[in-house]
């Protein structure tokens, strides 16, 4: 059986289990996934516009499955009836653990978690339009359009004031360190009406997304191949072509089942090392990168100090949303227009990057050591960022030599951090 096939038929199989396990007024109540860490911060994307009059535009959220956390893109869906409006899922926190609350259609939009997916979802209700006398009117200040005609429109910018929560950290999760949000009584009640499914529709999407490798968090460290598609159609063509060409491995699945902290923290500096060898980051962007990287790198390093080489779950949490907000500062930092051409000097700053990175992949450096030498590089980096300012984003000769001198120094310290015979290998993370 072709890889088409078999992906086709497990995708049309998703609907018949959600129908059996959520119907009527227990699609809320059900959770389905809990996870021991959090899930990425939300990316940032554009609406797409909308396909056609009568669509209801539902947000993007990371969804878990063998491979890990992955994104399944925001996208217009055709309401199973007249008179409902989608509420989001969401992840909250409590008892130790993540646990996944599946969206629903209902008459009302209840409680998501107060989570700020955007584009009408601002945390509390929903304001990107409303059924009236049997259609749905669009709120002209949140919709995209793009070309298609709209007749049912009106502007409400006041309404969206009201029902935004502030989460400018991008925050994907309800409880613990993610957003101190509580139901309302009137969510509360909504709790208790007829809700409906997600349509075939969004079961299908929800499937193709968890097979699209480019979708895995631990593959596109929280920028996801496809953030949003304008119908689900348009994307499913996507995700199967990326599921024939490039299918998740069983080494996705296993890194997804051993989740590391010292993994995160080496993908950060990978990140760092490309976006300086590509010139999209520059050296004051990444001093202020490794900065944020050693202090994560050394309060991990306390922590597991603290407790005998381990983590509490409660470290892990807090570990993993600095991780989220420093992943989040490291994309900001690429995409910000601010660009400097491929240069000898940064080139041999992306090396140590990479070298750290590569040292706490393999257990040869512990977090403490990769504390110390994101430290340095923070400072060597901010040296030369300094000195182009001074030089109109140039370096004199005698700068390019005390920048070497200072790399050669940081290189010495990487060798020997990696062959001292401390090592993170046989701590549980």
């Amino acid at each position: 059986m072709s890889l088409r096939r078999k992906l086709r038929n497990l995708l049309l199989a998703i609907p018949v289990v959600a129908m059996l396990a959520i119907t009527g007024t227990d699609a809320r109540a059900a959770v389905f996934v809990s996870v021991t860490f959090a899930p990425p911060a939300l990316p940032v994307y554009a609406q797409p516009p909308l396909p056609a009059p009568g669509y209801i535009w539902t947000p993007g959220y990371w969804a878990y499955g063998d491979a890990g956390y992955y994104w399944v893109p925001g996208v217009w869906v055709a309401p199973p009836r007249v008179g409902v409006l989608w509420t989001p899922g969401y992840w909250g926190f409590m008892g130790g653990v993540y646990a996944w609350h599946p969206g629903y259609w209902g008459p009302h939009v209840g409680f998501y978690g107060g989570v700020n997916y955007g584009f009408g979802y601002g945390g509390i209700g929903f304001f990107g339009g409303g059924w009236r006398g049997g259609v749905f009117a669009y709120n002209g200040a949140v919709a995209n359009f793009g070309g298609v005609h709209v007749t049912n429109v009106y502007v409400d910018r006041t309404v969206i004031q009201q029902n935004t929560i502030v989460n400018n950290n991008h925050v994907s999760f309800n409880g613990g360190a993610g957003i101190q949000a509580r139901a309302s009584a009137e969510e509360m009640q909504y709790e208790h009406e007829q809700h409906f499914q997600p349509t075939q529709n969004q079961m299908q999407h929800e499937g193709f997304a968890a097979q699209d490798r480019n979708q895995l968090a631990s593959v596109n460290h929280g920028a996801p191949g496809t953030m949003a598609a304008a119908r689900p159609e348009a994307y499913h063509q996507v995700a199967m072509q990326h599921a024939q060409s490039n299918p998740i491995s069983q080494a996705d699945r296993a890194a997804a089942r051993n989740y590391n902290p010292n993994t995160r923290e080496a993908n950060q500096d990978q990140r760092i090392a490309q976006g300086l060898r590509s010139g999209q980051m520059t050296s004051g962007e990444a001093a202020r990168a490794d900065a944020t990287q050693s202090n994560i790198d050394q309060q991990v390093h306390n922590d597991r100090t603290a407790n005998g080489g381990r983590l509490t779950q409660q470290e892990r949490q807090q570990i993993n949303q600095e991780q989220n907000g420093s992943s989040r500062q490291i994309y900001n930092e690429k995409h910000n227009g601010n660009t400097v051409a491929p240069n000898e000097v940064d080139n041999r700053e992306a090396n140590q990057q990479a070298r750290t990175a590569q040292g706490l992949r393999s257990g040869q450096m512990t977090s403490g050591e990769a504390a110390r030498t994101n430290r340095n590089q923070s400072d060597v980096a901010q040296q030369v960022h300094n000195e182009r300012t001074a030089n109109g984003g140039a370096l004199t000769p005698q700068e390019k030599r005390q920048a070497n001198k200072q790399e050669n120094k940081n290189s010495k310290q990487i060798y020997n951090e990696k062959h001292n015979g401390n090592t993170d290998k046989g701590h549980e993370r």
